[in-house]
């Protein structure tokens, strides 16, 4: 019965054009923004999320302290899982409440992993709003403290995760200088800010490693789009655009090259 319901709800909208034609009456007009936005609505139905027992459990234990979404939440977990023949550690970057990265964390712990997960925050609010940024102005997001974070790691028993306080990387990155990335989660919502993580990680991303950009695609965080847009000109990187809000940059080489303009 239930397949029969999905079916029916499903189908109908994977001819050509058909939910499309309906979602432009979402299409938010430009503006000063040079990105086009509407709701967007995959037609596939696999969930694998509802199918794995301890990510539920994590996910239950996270769920008052992340502002990401499930479909995010499960891209995070499974990617903790792709990159555990890489070495290096697990980095996050925008980590309000400690949600997301206390997942990243109970993953890497139930993988085995040797890595630590650092999430670091000013903890008082985005930082670094500029005129890239249509809608974020600063201090968003500061709802939250350094011991909120420490305290749902130490309920979830996990002892591989590190905070650090303030703006990374300008006042932050000094302990990790010499330590090398398999993964990189960057959820700052504006552009200089998200360069200027990614400037700093990137060098430190092994062969293989991945960077998750949280904020690429969304209507009000232009600023994260155009960078990730910019950026995904490179030549030693793999960028893929995955319509649940993340851009996925997978590096490919040790290139600096970059594709000119």
């Amino acid at each position: 019965m239930r397949k029969e319901i999905l079916r029916n709800l499903a189908t109908p909208f994977r001819k050509h054009g058909r939910l499309e034609s309906v979602l432009k009456i979402t299409r938010l007009p430009n503006g000063r923004s040079p990105f086009v936005h509407q709701l967007v609505i995959p037609h596939a139905t696999y969930s694998p999320w509802w199918a794995d027992a301890e990510f539920q459990i994590i996910v239950r234990q996270i769920g008052s302290a992340t502002l990401v979404d499930i479909y995010r939440l499960y891209e995070l977990w499974s990617l903790v899982g792709q990159v555990q023949h890489l070495k290096g550690d697990i980095l996050e970057v925008g980590v309000w409440r400690g949600g997301s990265g206390c997942l990243l964390a109970a993953k890497a712990k139930a993988d085995g992993l040797q890595a630590q997960v650092f999430l670091c925050d000013t903890f008082a609010g985005v930082v670094k709003a500029s005129a890239h940024d249509t809608e974020y102005t600063g201090g968003e997001h500061s709802d939250t403290s350094a011991d909120a974070v420490t305290t749902l790691a130490s309920r979830l028993e996990l002892e591989n995760v590190h905070v650090l306080k303030g703006i990374f990387p300008d006042e932050t990155s000094e302990p990790l200088e010499s330590h090398t990335f398999r993964l990189c989660h960057i959820d700052v919502d504006v552009y200089d800010s998200a360069r200027g993580v990614f400037d700093w990680a990137w060098p430190r991303l092994v062969t293989g490693g991945v960077i998750v950009f949280d904020d690429f695609g969304f209507h009000d965080c232009d600023g994260v789009t155009r960078f990730v847009t910019e950026t995904g000109r490179r030549v030693d990187a793999l960028l893929v655009h995955n319509l649940n809000g993340h851009a996925i940059l997978v590096k490919t080489n040790e290139s600096a090259r970059e594709v000119s303009a």
